[in-house]
């Protein structure tokens, strides 16, 4: 899927642990490792909303469009 999550780069930048996000969203910590390593399919619009509002952040600080084939490349390296 061409589309990167970058959660755990604004949770560095934030020095904030994936519990204490799950805690302040509202979400389970299984879920947000879903989120974290690319496994989701789909985001609601209230979550990433949420996940905005407790990073202190826009979407496009999360959320990253990547081509398939520079996506392939990059594994490649």
């Amino acid at each position: 899927m061409p589309i990167i999550v970058n959660v755990d780069v604004m949770l560095a930048k934030r020095k904030m642990s994936s519990t204490e996000l799950a805690e302040k969203i509202g979400i389970t910590t299984a879920n947000l490792s879903i989120l974290k390593t690319n496994k989701a399919k789909a985001i609601r619009f209230s979550t990433l909303e949420e996940i905005c509002k407790a990073l202190n952040c826009q979407p496009g600080d999360i959320l990253e469009y990547v081509p398939t084939d520079e996506k392939t490349a990059q594994k490649d390296e």
